[in-house]
C-alpha cells in the first residue's frame, strides 16, 4: 500500500520473472587439480551427515585419483561450521587420520578456494544464463577440467605463503 494524492498516475506492476536458482557446489582441490566437485542436490542443506556422506565420497575419488596419497595422509583445510566441527564428522576425520589445517573463523585469505579459486570462476559465469541446473553444473564440470595445472599449483603455493604472514603477522589479517 502506498500513500497517493488522487492526481498521481497509476502505479506500474511488472511482471514477476523467475530467479535464478542457486546452486551449491562443495571443491576440493590440491595442486594438481580438483579432486572432488561435489553438487548438493535443490532443496538439501548440509548438515554433518551430508558433509560425511561426502567425505566419504572424496576419500573413494582421493584413491581413484592421487593414489598413495592416502597411505602419506591427507591435510584438510575447512573452516569451523557446524558440519565441520559437529562430534560426527570428527570422528570421521579421527577413524581415517585426515589432519585438519586450522582455519581461523571468517579468514578468506586463508581459504584458497575464497582467494584463488572463486574470484576466476565468478569472472567465468559472469553473464551466462543456464535453461537448466544440469546445464550450469556441465559449464563448472567443463570450466574445472580447463584449468592448467599451474593454477591450482599456484593457489597451493599462494596458501603457505599466506599462512607464514599471518604467523609473522600473530595471526591479523593478511590481505596479498
Amino acid at each position: 500500500m502506498t500513500w497517493k494524492h488522487p492526481s498521481s498516475p497509476v502505479t506500474k506492476k511488472f511482471k514477476a520473472q523467475r530467479s535464478a536458482a542457486k546452486v551449491m557446489a562443495t571443491v576440493f582441490w590440491d595442486a594438481k587439480g580438483v579432486i572432488l566437485l561435489d553438487i548438493l542436490p535443490q532443496g538439501q542443506c548440509i548438515n554433518a551427515a551430508r558433509y560425511c556422506s561426502t567425505l566419504d565420497r572424496l576419500k573413494e575419488a582421493i584413491r581413484r585419483k592421487r593414489p598413495g596419497l592416502l597411505r602419506r595422509g591427507v591435510v584438510l583445510q575447512h573452516d569451523n561450521t557446524t558440519p565441520h566441527s559437529a562430534n560426527i564428522t570428527q570422528q570421521w576425520l579421527q577413524r581415517y587420520g585426515w589432519e585438519i589445517l586450522p582455519h581461523p573463523a571468517h579468514s578468506p585469505d586463508l581459504a584458497p578456494s575464497d582467494f584463488h579459486l572463486f574470484g576466476p570462476l565468478k569472472r567465468h559465469l559472469g553473464g551466462m544464463a543456464f535453461e537448466t541446473e544440469d546445464d550450469l553444473i556441465s559449464e563448472l564440470r567443463n570450466w574445472f577440467d580447463n584449468l592448467d595445472v599451474d593454477f591450482f599449483r599456484v593457489g597451493i603455493n599462494s596458501l603457505l605463503s599466506r599462512l607464514q604472514k599471518c604467523i609473522d603477522l600473530h595471526g591479523d589479517y593478511v590481505e596479498k
